[in-house]
């Protein structure tokens, strides 16, 4: 073979690898452009989501504070009501304590007198009066005792 020949072939084969070179390097800064757009999207949406993380927990712990809040105020009433519940009661007690004082006093005063026995005994009502009452549409009567 001539010598230019394989001159020929030698520049052709540069020519050649220089331009697979040249679209590769090429292809290489599109696919790393592709890849920093990318990138900067993937940081965006981590933004956006970091953002809305920041919120929602934000909004969380509001809500827990709150709720703590509530609990302690019925906490508070529950209290209250059951210290109420606590003083009713020992009035209760002590009504009940004063009201067996005073039917022992009231026995010990009057034996014949019996626990259901409170209204004062007045001549009127130990004598049973009798008197008609008219008890339906038929014109029968009858008594009732008072």
């Amino acid at each position: 073979m001539e010598t230019w020949l394989i001159v020929v072939i030698v520049i052709a084969v540069v020519v050649v690898l220089a331009l697979i070179g040249l679209v590769m390097a090429k292809r290489g800064r599109a696919g790393g452009e592709r890849k920093r757009e990318q990138a900067r999207e993937h940081l965006h949406e981590a933004q956006l989501r970091g953002t809305r993380a920041d919120k929602e927990q934000a909004l969380a712990e509001e809500q827990a504070a709150r709720a703590r809040r509530e609990r302690a105020e019925v906490e508070e009433r529950a209290a209250q009501a059951e210290r109420e519940a606590e003083e009713r009661a020992g009035r209760a007690h002590e009504d009940r304590s004063a009201a067996q004082e005073l039917r022992a006093k009231a026995e010990s005063l009057d034996p014949r007198l019996q626990h259901g026995d409170t209204a004062p005994v007045r001549r009127q009502d130990a004598v049973a009066a009798e008197e008609p009452v008219r008890r339906d549409d038929t014109g029968e009567s009858g008594t009732i005792r008072r």
